[in-house]
């Protein structure tokens, strides 16, 4: 009888040699992978969580497992949205929450005929800075995958 184990991504449980799991289809992590770190590429031991040579928080799986996700600069979305509000969420893959940003934007720009704009218009501003830099952050550090 074949020993079992469990799945890396779902639990279930599989056959010990199975490569891939036949539930849920993702590749099962073996003995021989190797581990690299997500920013700088340099090969890290396969539990490490923040890489010794460039100090980013890793992902948390090999490579083989999750794909590598470009890091993003929290100054650059900040500059970006503060030049013009949504671009910076655009930079950081965002880009329908851009783009309804850029909508809310304009709208809250012709309101200041009616004079709510003049609240709106600076508070869509201050949030579209703070969510770009934020954001980026977050995604630098893997709390959120865009």
């Amino acid at each position: 009888m074949s020993e079992t184990k469990y799945c890396a991504n779902c639990g279930d449980q599989i056959n010990k040699e199975a490569e891939i799991c036949p539930e849920c289809g993702v590749r099962q992590p073996n003995e021989t992978e190797t581990k690299y770190c997500a920013n700088c590429g340099e090969q890290i031991d396969e539990n490490a969580e923040i890489c010794p040579k460039c100090g980013v928080r890793q992902p948390g799986a090999t490579t083989s497992q999750q794909p590598v996700y470009q890091q993003k600069n929290p100054g650059i979305a900040a500059v970006l949205s503060a030049l013009f509000v949504g671009l910076g969420q655009i930079y950081n893959g965002e880009i329908l929450k851009g783009i309804i940003l850029i909508i809310a934007y304009a709208v809250s720009y012709v309101l200041i005929l009616i004079l709510i704009g003049f609240i709106t218009t600076p508070l869509l501003w201050i949030y579209g800075v703070y969510d770009a830099y934020n954001t980026a952050k977050k995604i630098n550090e893997g709390t959120i995958v865009v």
